[in-house]
């Protein structure tokens, strides 16, 4: 490593102990990983210090014990191959995801039971997670075996971490048999865990929007499920225009002036109108006419919500749907369990569904920075192996196991309907009998599996992108959205300016 690089390191580190003791603000830390030259995925900035949607998971003591058990014979597999390291310890950090929740509280009873190796799991907000990683790196101390690796940070540890399919293969004997590379998504091995063509880590967890409606309204209202942008906003307004007396929006948001989950609600909108962020010449585009188009749409729908959803994040707009008030949304599936929760008010009566076919699908070769336009907005994670480690062996054998056919399914039930990875998950029988009214369903997990495999979208990838996407875009979004900008048009034109501003030192041409 060289001296500049050292520096770098240091200063990502300081930055994110500072940002974790309170002594520097959101803004500044963002700003800060953008000149260092480090990204944060728009989704995982807009957690820290925070809970992402449907957070607070708790695992219940009931869902612990209907739970199948795991899979004999990789128990019996990780009790043969494990022998050499029992007694070993492995450290892993990451923030409070729910597949890290579930491996939590199956790892001692399961994989230290098999193996007799230790594993101490530190959950830890996630700018510790960076200031953790990054620290370990840069000494090359091998104090953490595995790591938690938002995708934005990929092409930053790419160099630390080691390629786990090449490692597979290296390795036959700690090989996992029926481990199945090819079960997991190829879009979401690209979108999530590749740099340069060189896998960084095994996909882990992916909060991803889908269509979400209320059948009951539905039915009344003689209403099919959307299939085009024009049909989803007809729905909005014909719910809207029949229950309003009632008390129910057409609608809701997550649309709070100068918040992160503004810009989600926004992009969302902006590439199913046939938009992008930035063009092929990584400049701003959202002030072209799919642009415009995307934040005028935007605008029609906030007139079809309740009034609080000017001052929601994601939280507040899935709180909206548990208690009734909006017909339906386009938003994380993560929210969906909780509809069936038991202080909900639309219990079994929300069903999910892919999101409506965009008008038009920018093509990423006409994008910038790696963005991917689509409507299903994702937000995603890896578990990676630290080439640093001193227990590689040992740590490799519970990374095959916590991202196994068994334990990610087994982890989508016991996760409350979260990160289904694998596509394997979607099929298992446990999971499609967890499809059912009631906390921790599955039903919405066929929208999930056409959404990742087809209708994924994702922000572009570069170090300032995260500063921009938590406040730039959204104070401005929330000028226009609260009629102090007046046009769509004026509104974009003031994010243009300085959004090129701060991409240019990222700039490809």
């Amino acid at each position: 490593m060289s001296f500049r690089e050292h520096d770098r390191k240091t200063f990502i580190a300081d930055s994110a102990r500072a940002y974790a003791q309170r002594r520097i603000g959101k803004r500044e830390f963002l700003r800060r990983m953008g000149l260092a030259g480090v990204g944060f995925s728009a989704f995982a900035a807009g957690f820290l210090g925070g809970q992402r949607p449907g957070g607070g998971l708790r695992i219940s003591k009931q869902a612990l014990a209907q739970d199948s058990g795991p899979d004999p014979e990789m128990m019996k597999w990780l009790a043969e191959v494990g022998r050499p390291f029992a007694g070993t310890t492995i450290r892993y950090t990451s923030e409070a995801t729910p597949p890290t929740i579930v491996l939590s509280q199956l790892v001692k009873d399961e994989f230290t039971a098999a193996t007799g190796i230790n594993v101490e799991i530190e959950i830890v907000p996630l700018e510790q997670v960076l200031q953790k990683a990054t620290l370990d790196v840069q000494g090359q101390l091998g104090t953490y075996d595995l790591y938690y690796l938002d995708q934005s940070w990929i092409a930053t540890f790419s160099p630390d971490m080691e390629d786990p399919r090449a490692y597979y293969d290296a390795k036959p004997d700690l090989a996992m048999p029926g481990f199945d590379w090819d079960d997991f998504s190829p879009p979401l091995v690209d979108g999530i865990a590749k740099f340069e063509g060189r896998l960084v880590g095994i996909p882990f967890d992916i909060p991803i929007a889908i269509l979400m409606y209320r059948k009951d309204l539905y039915e009344k209202h003689g209403l099919k499920v959307p299939t085009t942008m024009d049909e989803y906003m007809a729905n909005v307004k014909a719910i809207q225009a029949a229950e309003s007396a009632s008390g129910i929006y057409g609608t809701t948001g997550q649309m709070r002036s100068g918040h992160y989950s503004l810009e989600c609600e926004w992009t969302i909108w902006l590439w199913g109108n046939g938009g992008s962020i930035f063009n092929a010449s990584d400049m701003f585009s959202g002030g072209d006419e799919e642009g415009i188009r995307g934040l005028e749409y935007m605008m029609e729908l906030s007139k079809n919500c309740p009034p609080g959803a000017l001052t929601w994040t994601w939280d507040g707009q899935g709180q909206s749907v548990t208690q009734g008030i909006a017909g339906q949304l386009v938003s994380w599936g993560e929210f969906f369990p909780g509809f069936d929760g038991t202080d909900s008010k639309v219990v079994g009566l929300m069903e999910a569904a892919i999101p409506p076919t965009p008008t038009r699908v920018r093509p990423s070769s006409e994008a910038g920075f790696g963005e991917i336009p689509h409507i299903g907005h994702q937000g995603g994670s890896t578990l990676s192996l630290s080439k640093y480690s001193s227990n590689q062996e040992a740590a490799w054998l519970f990374m095959q196991w916590a991202t196994s056919k068994d334990v990610v399914a087994r982890g989508c039930v016991l996760g409350g309907g979260a990160s289904p990875v694998r596509l394997s998950a979607f099929a298992d029988p446990r999971t499609k009998e967890a499809a059912r009214v009631g906390p921790g369903t599955t039903r919405h997990f066929p929208a999930i599996e056409y959404t990742i495999n087809n209708m994924m979208g994702s922000e572009p990838d570069f170090p300032a992108w995260a500063e921009m996407a938590n406040n730039l875009i959204p104070v401005e979004l929330g000028k226009y959205l609260n009629g102090q900008t007046k046009t769509a048009e004026e509104c974009m034109a003031a994010i243009e300016g300085p959004a090129n501003e701060m991409a240019a030192p990222f700039r490809r041409t």
